[in-house]
């Protein structure tokens, strides 16, 4: 997921413009520290994620007192509605929270990008032998 180049620049902006709850957060999970990986100032579309975490489709935002302004709701409402549209869930995370609570913002985030159950369930016993019939038995 990209954006157009008007976009991209803008990210790159953002990025040496973080803000101090944006950089608290980021040291505490980037490089794999939760098991997968994130971008910072991701473009996608016309928006740019504050932080995106591909393979769980995450957008993770950090909404200052700016946020609660009337017409930011309306614009992040546009924004989360095109995000649901692309299949990309969104995490909001107050900016306070980031300063004031980090663990259980930290063990939020870790939640939502670890799967409920795992992909796949190992099979019981060992594989059947060559040539070996595989009976399926129904548990007692």
């Amino acid at each position: 997921m990209t954006g157009p180049q008007t976009t991209v620049t803008n990210a790159r902006r953002l990025r040496r413009e973080m803000t101090l709850p944006e950089i608290i957060l980021w040291q505490n999970i980037r490089r794999q520290q939760l098991g997968v990986k994130f971008r910072k100032q991701h473009p996608a579309g016309q928006y740019v994620l504050d932080f995106y975490c591909p393979s769980a489709r995450l957008a993770i935002e950090v909404d200052g007192e700016a946020h609660s302004h009337q017409n930011k709701l309306a614009k992040d409402h546009r924004r989360d509605l095109w995000l649901a549209r692309e299949n990309v869930k969104i995490l909001r995370i107050p900016a306070k929270a980031i300063l004031s609570d980090l663990p259980n913002v930290i063990d939020a985030i870790s939640a939502a990008v670890t799967p409920d159950q795992p992909l796949h369930q190992p099979a019981a016993g060992p594989p059947p032998r060559s040539g070996e019939d595989l009976e399926l038995k129904a548990p007692a």
